[in-house]
């Protein structure tokens, strides 16, 4: 499969889980990728090993803090040395933590808020000359709690939902030449500090297909908003099993 030769895809946080998800669909189909990763190089540099090992220098790494918006600018200079352009900006990156009212800090706020919102608006400003010249796309990565708020989770939640009004935003001030869009994971992969078994079951009881979905869900769907909705921008695709449909 070659739908998406000769396009460069930079993904954040994408190191492992959904990102890394995303990277081996995107590969298989042909695209070029560049993997950024914050802290977990080690796990970045054994995905873009495997993935070069099928195809040779079809993917780069790069570290960096998202949070340090100033060298943004520097980050975008740096991705296009690797290929010479960048065709798909792909917004993954996100801290995901509860927050409890009465405890909430400045730090909770400024560390969710920048991941999930800073990060992605000053990515998309760097990078917009390229993907203009290149009639690329953007795709952020929400949340369906960021449509309903997940309870202990009011900071993260408020983040997303800025994030799904940003992507809307940005689809009005980047048109026509760059298309913005949004995926809405739902019950996809467990927090990594875990969740108990009888909170699982009673997530995935609410969904309308009764199971969970997988990180490969997303991946499809992201790759059918890069290769397929040519006509489509300021959109959010929930990816959920129907879990935004019960009360």
């Amino acid at each position: 499969m070659t739908d998406l030769n000769n396009r460069t895809v930079l993904i954040t946080g994408a190191a492992k889980r959904i990102g890394a998800a995303v990277c081996r669909v995107l590969h298989e189909s042909g695209a070029n990728l560049i993997i950024h990763y914050r802290s977990s190089q080690d796990e970045a540099n054994t995905l873009a090993a495997s993935l070069n090992a099928i195809r040779p220098g079809s993917v780069f790494t790069i570290q960096a803090d998202l949070c340090k918006t100033a060298e943004i600018p520097r980050l975008i200079e740096r991705c296009l040395t690797f290929t010479g352009q960048i065709d798909v900006l792909i917004n993954n990156a996100s801290s995901f933590y509860p927050t409890l009212v009465g405890e909430i800090t400045e730090k909770h706020w400024d560390d969710l808020l920048c991941s999930n919102v800073k990060a992605p608006l000053f990515l998309a400003q760097a990078a917009t000359t390229e993907l203009k010249k290149r009639k690329g796309c953007i795709i952020n990565i929400v949340d369906i709690h960021g449509m309903r708020p997940l309870k202990k989770y009011p900071v993260y939640s408020s983040a997303k939902a800025a994030l799904i009004m940003l992507t809307k935003s940005l689809a009005k001030e980047l048109g026509p030449e760059i298309r913005v869009n949004g995926v809405a994971p739902g019950a996809i992969l467990w927090p990594e500090d875990e969740m108990n078994q009888v909170s699982q079951d009673e997530l995935i009881a609410k969904t309308a297909l009764k199971r969970e979905g997988n990180p490969d869900d997303i991946a499809a769907a992201i790759k059918y908003l890069i290769e397929d909705a040519e006509y489509t921008t300021g959109h959010i695709i929930p990816v959920d099993g129907g879990r935004t449909l019960n009360q």
